[in-house]
């Protein structure tokens, strides 16, 4: 209880001035990723160009938890590639590996037909009522390099969502009672 109760005695004791500055460090700090993760987009081309392995269905390539760094040229997409995709309606994005690729000459369309590694069918059975198959605009990027195991925090904030908040109070707390 001694911890809370110097942490209130320390908030009201900050005056205005200090109050205002450590705002403005919190603002800009959460600019700066903001505007670093704006820049990896626009380098990667990649609307994400970091996901979260959240499944087991890229085992043993990629466990849960595993950071995937994502790029999207302009080479076509092939068979073998590991892409990152996103159905029109759904926000989670997909991670598996490309298994047939048809491309249409007369309309430079592609379709593309995905799975994951550690699953026993394709991804029919996922996509929305209907589709058949991917077209180049479900595909955020293709997988170009990994961290193991780092992405865990973002699946436990994810599961347990209480967290989160306790997270970011926590931090502002600390934010707010710092002094310089």
């Amino acid at each position: 209880m001694g911890w809370v109760a110097d942490t209130l005695h320390s908030f009201n004791s900050i005056q205005l001035r200090e109050v205002f500055s450590q705002i403005i460090t919190l603002g800009l700090v959460v600019s700066s990723a903001l505007v670093t993760w704006k820049g990896l987009s626009c380098v990667t081309g990649s609307e994400s160009p970091v996901v979260v392995v959240i499944s087991g269905s890229m085992e043993p390539g990629f466990q849960r938890g595993d950071i995937l760094f994502l790029h999207m040229s302009k080479d076509p997409i092939r068979a073998g590639d590991i892409v990152v995709y996103s159905l029109d309606g759904k926000d989670i994005p997909i991670v598996h590996r490309v298994i047939e690729v048809h491309d249409r000459k007369n309309t430079e369309e592609t379709y593309i037909l995905t799975k994951g590694d550690n699953n026993d069918e394709d991804d029919r059975v996922m996509y929305n009522t209907g589709q058949k198959w991917l077209q180049k605009h479900h595909i955020i990027g293709r997988a170009v390099g990994f961290l193991p195991y780092l992405g865990w925090g973002t699946i436990i904030m994810s599961d347990i969502p209480v967290l989160k908040y306790i997270l970011i109070g926590t931090l502002g707390v600390i934010v707010l009672t710092m002094k310089d």
